[in-house]
């Protein structure tokens, strides 16, 4: 596995300053817009009520967006009260229209490029983050560890005896049970740890702020959870202890003076140190009988 410098692999909308910041500089634009289009009455003033719509539904979303440009629609008649009788010329009529529709598309627009960020950082099968999503977050939280000086920890794990089950029952039967491996993964690990399929039944997990004490309960509770689960695999019920896991955790602290101190053009470096260690613990624990964690 190489752990190469990626883009954000983030999942959300485009952060524009806090809620409330955002909120003040809508409303704060919005009143702005009317005090000129009060002043002039100009079209291209008027045209400016289209910028704080478009930040309201990128932002916020589709119902904040619009509502944005409900407000223009009222502000725009209060500028112009002759507006304020319902006598609308055609251009009216099209500057009432596009307040609405600018704040409809814009939100609609925002939606989609979320859903294919989301689309573009997850496994399909799993849910978790896919390879390239986890590297980039990898390197954000060896950089803050070294920052902070705390640890950072890194799970190896893959499905014990995943190729009897497929010779056995079939590809996808093996195929579900890693889809159960990846959403015990997500419902077991800490809040702020993130999860990654990088290979066929193969997971990296990296825990932040996590000693090594603590990163090996994390990992046998995930190992005993798989354990246990009597999973329905294409439809047909298995017993527990059908599914387990092999795990190689290996923990450090990248505190700047320490023999791997962390700088930007290192972060990748100490990322890919830190899985090396992981994945070896993790060839032991299957060399030594599997359904075990051995630690680096």
């Amino acid at each position: 596995m190489r752990l190469t410098t990626a883009g954000d692999g983030g999942f959300v909308s485009p952060r524009l300053g806090s809620p409330a910041a955002a909120g003040a500089l809508v409303v704060g634009a919005l009143l702005l817009v009317f005090a000129l289009d009060r002043q002039t009455g100009s079209t291209p003033v008027q045209h400016l009520y289209y910028l704080p719509i478009i930040l309201a539904a990128v932002r916020f979303g589709m119902t904040e967006g619009i509502a944005a440009g409900a407000s223009a629609i009222v502000l725009y008649h209060v500028a112009n009260p002759q507006l304020l009788t319902f006598r609308y010329g055609e251009a009216d009529l099209v500057q009432v229209a596009l307040f609405l529709a600018v704040g409809t598309i814009t939100a609609k627009l925002t939606q989609d490029a979320a859903s294919l960020r989301r689309l573009a950082m997850t496994d399909d099968l799993t849910g978790l983050h896919n390879l390239r999503s986890f590297e980039a977050r990898l390197e954000v939280m060896v950089r803050a560890s070294g920052e902070s000086r705390t640890s950072l920890a890194l799970l190896v794990l893959d499905v014990d005896h995943l190729k009897g089950l497929n010779d056995r029952y079939g590809h996808l039967t093996g195929a579900e049970a890693v889809r159960t491996v990846g959403h015990l993964i997500a419902k077991q690990l800490p809040s702020d740890a993130i999860a990654c399929r990088y290979g066929g039944d193969e997971f990296v997990v990296a825990v932040p702020r996590c000693p090594l004490s603590q990163v090996q309960g994390v990992a046998d509770d995930l190992r005993q959870a798989v354990h246990d689960c009597a999973p329905v695999l294409s439809g047909n019920a298995f017993a527990a202890g059908t599914l387990s896991i092999s795990v190689g955790v290996a923990c450090a602290s990248f505190a700047r003076g320490t023999a791997l101190r962390v700088v930007p053009s290192r972060d990748v470096e100490a990322g890919e140190w830190l899985f090396r260690a992981a994945d070896a613990a993790l060839y032991r624990a299957k060399a030594g009988g599997r359904n075990q964690v051995c630690v680096a």
